[in-house]
């Protein structure tokens, strides 16, 4: 069954390059096309669907392909055994049919396809191991994203006011400012901003590949590419920058103190993941799409790897995903760890890895601009706690003690499991470059002293001292049982969002279920007249059952038998 996620690897790597030509036609002559694909007339009736044609569509698919096919060549030595992994195969392939979707149709209605799709197959995917803890994650997951559904269809409903749904070419009317604000909370579920960030660690629920797809390139990043797409509209409105850029840096700075206090592996990596998405938010709040896009494109590559490399580690450790009992790969998996540690410097803004090119130019533009301090001090404190999660990640993972299983599989010869992190690490390391000299060699660089130009360096390098030593001292969890509880629950947005919601209904609809359904209607109904019925049968036969009763009987049928002789 491993050749369905070959197969479907090796259809992607070849429709790849064609789709990397076509990016760079549209980069060097910096071309747009509209194409009107009419599927249908009857009469005066014409089914037309458009789509749109340019460099930053055209690159942001390149790079889902390109990880896409990556992912799924690992998929198919990563879940070689799984029962199901034909109906896996396609389940991916519809998720990335469903993005190419979204980034390609220009129509708000038509949108829906790659919008809903998202929605619906990212839900089958989280609770694809049917467990009680997978289907939880999964209705949070549509429940969270099912809000920014019905923000997507009121705002094609006031749309209709303007008299089409073409997102390029939209003015303003009376109405225009609330479906801005419904775009803004649609992107804003979709890329797990703060309050509906709860979704974004629960869906750590689905299988390893799904989460290295779907939190670097697809699904969270939905709503920033939405953001990109609506930014030439959203920015006329009144504060909507400012509104943003407080939500993004609260988000940032929430995800940062989160991963912190994490042992989960894989929602530590969610949790970073939660931290970039309010820098790419951050950036749109500082009127920037298009750094906002390259670091988009950049978090893609090096994101897409450390899901792999923790695939890896959890495959080799009988799929334990916690951090303490993961340790000393240092002799056992050099590669692997090579492949990790390149995907933690990228993600920490090292310099000339990929994500120094995007994060550190929006850090120096945060600086260049006027920003308020408080918003500032957020934006760097947050910087320093990605450095500080990333250093206690690769210094657990290579030095610390297991404490798992001692006979592991640990080997670095799978083709199909190696090759992909080889591909993805050449992208973490060369990738930011590249993107740069290539699309946005034209950004605006800000002029600044040279001590705020090391200032995001500097915080860096302390940030990593600090982790070390709290590390090497075993001290990263405080005795303050609040402050842990307060950091692992997500400044206790889990429960206030999940738990919190649903208790109040539950408990009220459980009473209503006992004094309704199960109460008076069954009484005047079915049970009622079952009752009665049972108790008048029950009255009827207590005469029949004494023993004067039967002695008359036998009488009477004697004196019968006698007058018939």
């Amino acid at each position: 069954m491993s050749h369905f996620p070959y197969m479907y690897s090796k259809l992607l790597f070849f429709t790849m390059p064609w789709m990397l030509i076509l990016f760079m036609f549209f980069s060097q002559q910096n071309l747009t096309m509209f194409i009107q694909w009419s599927i249908m007339k009857c009469n005066s009736t014409n089914i037309c669907l458009p789509l749109i044609l340019d460099s930053t569509g055209i690159m942001f698919s390149t790079t889902v392909l390109f990880i896409s096919a990556n992912v799924m060549m690992f998929s198919s030595e990563y879940m070689k055994n799984d029962m199901y992994l034909q109906r896996f195969s396609h389940l991916v392939m519809l998720f990335i049919l469903s993005m190419n979707f979204l980034i390609y149709i220009p129509h708000l209605m038509c949108m829906l396809l790659g919008w809903d799709g998202l929605g619906i197959t990212s839900f089958i995917l989280v609770i694809y191991y049917q467990n009680p803890k997978s289907l939880a994650a999964g209705m949070i997951t549509a429940l969270m994203n099912r809000i920014g559904d019905v923000m997507i269809l009121l705002s094609i409903t006031i749309m209709l006011n303007i008299g089409h749904w073409n997102i390029m070419s939209m003015w303003q009317d009376k109405n225009f400012m609330y479906m801005m604000m419904m775009i803004m909370l649609a992107a804003m579920t979709k890329s797990a901003q703060i309050p509906f960030s709860s979704w974004l660690p629960a869906a750590m629920a689905a299988p390893t590949p799904v989460s290295a797809l779907v939190h670097s390139s697809t699904l969270v990043t939905a709503g920033v590419f939405l953001l990109i797409r609506f930014f030439p509209a959203l920015s006329t409105i009144n504060k909507f920058c400012q509104t943003l850029l407080i939500i993004a840096s609260i988000t940032m700075l929430m995800a940062g103190s989160a991963a912190m206090f994490e042992c989960d592996l894989k929602k530590i990596i969610a949790l970073s993941t939660l931290s970039q998405l309010g820098i790419m938010m951050a950036s749109l709040g500082l009127s920037l799409p298009s750094l906002a896009m390259f670091h988009l494109i950049t978090h893609a590559l090096f994101k897409a790897l450390l899901f792999l490399c923790a695939g890896s580690l959890i495959h080799f450790h009988y799929h334990s995903q916690d951090l303490r009992s993961v340790g000393n790969i240092f002799k056992s998996n050099p590669l692997l760890l090579s492949c990790m540690l390149i995907a933690n410097l990228a993600l920490c803004g090292t310099p000339f890895m990929a994500g120094f090119y995007s994060k550190d130019l929006i850090l120096e533009t945060s600086s260049f601009d006027p920003t308020n301090s408080i918003i500032l001090i957020m934006f760097f404190l947050a910087t320093g706690l990605t450095t500080m999660y990333s250093t206690r990640l690769s210094l657990t993972i290579m030095w610390t003690a297991s404490s798992s299983n001692p006979f592991l599989y640990t080997l670095d010869n799978l083709p199909r499991m190696i090759y992909p992190m080889i591909l993805l690490a050449t992208g973490a390391i060369m990738g930011g470059a590249t993107i740069s000299w290539v699309s946005f060699s034209l950004i605006n660089e800000p002029f600044i002293n040279s001590y705020l130009k090391l200032w995001p360096l500097c915080i860096s390098i302390f940030s990593l001292i600090l982790a070390w030593n709290l590390t090497a001292s075993l001290s990263m969890f405080p005795t303050n049982l609040y402050l842990y509880s307060l950091n692992t629950s997500m400044w206790f947005l889990t429960p206030c969002m999940a738990q919190g919601i649903m208790y109040t209904p539950l408990k009220k609809s459980l009473l209503l279920l006992k004094i309704i359904d199960q109460g008076w209607i069954e009484l005047k109904t079915s049970q009622g007249i079952f009752k009665l019925m049972n108790k008048t049968s029950n009255l009827i036969l207590t005469p029949q059952s004494m023993m004067i009763t039967i002695n008359m009987s036998f009488m009477f049928i004697f004196m019968m038998f006698i007058t018939i002789t």
